[in-house]
């Protein structure tokens, strides 16, 4: 796949020749809306990038950059309105069912059923994902293990505090095993407890060899986790590298430093851009007249 950048986003920076193969493969990726006030919005512009398996890719901006919108895309919760996205190798419009058994999807807003207890819920994703009852038991003893769950098993989810339906979003999206996982925004919201906890679940399925797609704001989060970021900003990536590629070469040690300066030399360029294109057209309205006065 061709994945060079359109002209009117920044250079994708390529991963280096250590990571692991692509999973997830974005090009020129364009999600539209209509609005009754102010027409065509474009809320994803012309996206372009990949993540591998074995890393933590960081997908960040402010609110309202595009992020949740692109990761919707991925997880085949949205359609685009132009542009390819492949998950493992999977068309995200042509092969939804494919794609949703290759990706685990945990957001801030994921909910738990509050008549379910934790292993009625997590078993329950698992049948839907078609995993027989002992595979299914089997993976979900390791599981529970794993993210420190076994005092949830009987706890139903009208009974669990925020952290503890973190704790089963997060078993819910691994249940099938699944070789991508996209955490959105997953932390906002959490105690300083919880949210360590989901850190530090990120960081061992990197260390698994998964590809995680991992979006925020909280650069504290990007600091400690991200092997490669890209910066989106009103649909678009502004920049994009590996963490200490990217402050080596603007010269910016501090990350959150270096990330509103980002967002403000984009604002600063598009206000330049849309100032020269007010005074194009004004000088061809000028243009106009005169020959229309002339003749």
């Amino acid at each position: 796949m061709d994945l060079a950048p359109s002209p009117a986003t920044a250079p994708y920076q390529g991963a280096p020749p250590s990571l692991g193969p692509v999973k997830v493969e974005v090009a020129s990726l364009s999600k539209a809306y209509d609005d009754l006030q102010r027409g065509e919005v474009l809320a994803v512009d012309r996206l372009s990038f990949q993540a591998h398996a074995g890393e933590v890719f960081g997908l960040l901006g402010p609110n309202g950059a595009g992020k949740t919108t692109a990761l919707r895309i991925l997880t085949t919760l949205l359609k685009p309105t132009s542009g390819v996205a492949l998950v493992n190798g999977f068309d995200c419009v042509r092969q939804e069912e494919l794609v949703r058994n290759q990706i685990g999807f945990i957001s801030a807003n994921t909910a738990v059923y509050d008549r379910m207890t934790a292993w009625e819920f997590v078993e329950y994703f698992g049948r839907l994902h078609g995993l027989a009852a002992g595979p299914l038991r089997e993976r979900m003893e390791w599981l529970f293990a794993k993210l420190r769950m076994d005092d949830l098993r009987d706890t139903l989810g009208a009974k669990m505090s925020t952290g503890m339906k973190q704790k089963t979003s997060i078993a819910r999206a691994l249940v099938h095993d699944p070789p991508v996982i996209v955490f959105d925004e997953a932390t906002n919201g959490l105690d300083a407890f919880a949210a360590r906890a989901s850190l530090d679940a990120v960081a061992e399925l990197r260390d698994e060899g998964k590809c995680v797609v991992f979006s925020t704001h909280i650069m504290s989060e990007v600091q400690r986790i991200c092997d490669r970021i890209a910066v989106m900003h009103r649909g678009r990536i502004i920049d994009s590298g590996p963490t200490d590629d990217l402050r080596q070469r603007h010269g910016e040690q501090n990350l959150e430093e270096l990330f509103f300066r980002l967002i403000r030399d984009a604002d600063e360029l598009a206000d330049r851009r849309k100032g020269d294109e007010g005074m194009e057209g004004d000088k061809g309205m000028v243009d106009r007249r005169d020959e229309g006065d002339s003749g």
